[in-house]
């Protein structure tokens, strides 16, 4: 897929296709309230998602390691993106979210310490038809598109 220029200065919502960890049980934990928000990170010069995510976008799921098929969405309630901070500043950012993101072990590892972190509240979360999506060469796990339907099989 070719790096989409058009959601720059967009009004309106995009539409985001988000890998949840299934070991860690995300979608599971979204589903019965126990984790509000999910995180993204990154160790280069800028943040994950460099605002490209935003409040009332809408948010689809699929699982790790499973077999493509999306079958919740949700809705971005709020947006939480950080500067560039040291690693005890990213483990701080990652304590003051840790009930809202009730991350595993190896989550937690994965994310603390990161030089940039952004935190998503997802909100009206539910059930949708599923479909399956066409992965391409994609390895991101956070696609944002202008259309879901541009990524369905």
């Amino acid at each position: 897929m070719a790096k989409a220029e058009w959601y720059q200065e967009k009004e309106g919502i995009a539409q985001h296709l988000v890998y949840l960890n299934a070991k860690a049980k995300e979608l599971e934990k979204l589903l019965h309230n126990e984790k509000t928000m999910i995180i993204r990170g990154a160790a280069g010069r800028k943040c994950p998602l460099g605002g490209r995510a935003k409040v009332n976008d809408e948010i689809y799921f699929v699982e790790t390691g499973g077999d493509m098929i999306v079958t919740h969405r949700g809705i971005i309630s709020k947006v939480v993106e950080s500067e560039k901070m040291s690693p005890d500043e990213s483990i701080a950012f990652v304590e003051k979210y840790e009930k809202e993101l009730n991350l595993s072990k190896d989550q937690y590892k994965r994310w603390a310490g990161k030089k940039f972190l952004a935190v998503y509240e997802i909100s009206q979360l539910e059930e949708i038809e599923s479909f399956k999506y066409n992965r391409e060469s994609n390895m991101d796990d956070w696609i944002i598109t202008e259309d879901i339907n541009k990524i369905k099989l």
